[in-house]
């Protein structure tokens, strides 16, 4: 059987963190693409020495041209400019939208078949774009941003109330931003609803609502302590967890920016939720 195939666009901080995680889970081998010469391959090229000591036979290859994805499973996108303090996600939309425009035209002519995961931000406007410009059908192209910003709430949460996160069923839906929507009343803990432990005593409104502002405004903390760059474990590690979805066809219900035609009232826009992943897509 086939080995699986990842490919990469981007090589910073969030692609060289998935080419590690897809790596150590051996879910196939990886491409790891961008335009700066060098820096894709000498990424390959360090975390293929990773792998005698963590023990995994992922191939990992660095590439500056677009013909080296042919035949992707899975890609996730990751190419743009990153946030910087003082900056929100939409000040990156006409930058990243060019991007975009490359991105899409490359998958479009060499992967055409590829579950496209989308990180570039403004997440909402981009995984629109990418799916404009690559052609694809809306089932194949989604964004990360629901999976993070859940992870986010939950962190939170588990620290306020002083339990394993594993016991935090976290859920936020809307945009990747300002317009995110964390659901006290459908987030639980250990099967409690966040809601019922607060009347119990447990917390307070006060506290809920600081931690869903925090939620909020999530990835600009980390990028205002950063100073030059955003966040790129738990991005990384969010994608990850679509892609394995979708590659073991799992049918998880996860967050997720999805187009919708229809749905919830909406039509022809992408924006976050809960979708089935697996091996048709969304």
């Amino acid at each position: 059987m086939a080995r699986k195939k990842i490919a990469l666009i981007g090589a910073g901080m969030i692609g060289g963190t998935l080419a590690h995680l897809a790596a150590k889970k051996e879910m196939g081998d990886i491409v790891l693409f961008d335009i700066a010469e060098g820096i894709p391959q000498g990424k390959a090229l360090d975390l293929s020495q990773c792998g005698p000591v963590e023990g995994f036979d992922a191939k990992i290859t660095g590439t500056n041209d677009y013909a080296d994805i042919a035949g992707a499973d899975v890609i996730i996108v990751t190419a743009g400019v990153p946030r910087k303090p003082g900056m929100s996600r939409d000040d990156l939309l006409g930058i990243n939208l060019s991007v975009m425009k490359a991105v899409g035209e490359g998958i479009k002519n060499h992967a055409p078949d590829a579950f496209v995961i989308c990180i570039t931000n403004p997440l909402d406007a981009m995984v629109w774009a990418l799916r404009e410009f690559s052609g694809l059908p809306a089932n194949k192209v989604v964004g990360m941003a629901g999976v993070l910003d859940s992870a986010r709430f939950a962190t939170f949460l588990a620290w306020e109330f002083g339990v394993s996160v594993k016991d935090v069923n976290a859920f936020v839906l809307g945009g990747h931003g300002d317009t995110m929507v964390p659901v006290t009343s459908y987030t639980t803990i250990s099967g409690i609803p966040v809601d019922d432990l607060v009347k119990m005593g447990k917390s307070s409104k006060e506290a809920i609502d600081a931690i869903v502002a925090r939620t909020r405004s999530g990835g600009g903390e980390i990028v205002g302590l950063l100073k030059t760059g955003s966040a790129y474990y738990a991005p990384a590690t969010s994608a990850i967890a679509m892609a394995e979805a979708y590659l073991g066809d799992q049918k998880r219900i996860l967050p997720c920016a999805v187009y919708v035609d229809g749905q919830y009232g909406l039509d022809g826009l992408y924006v976050g939720v809960p979708a089935v992943i697996g091996a048709n897509g969304v």
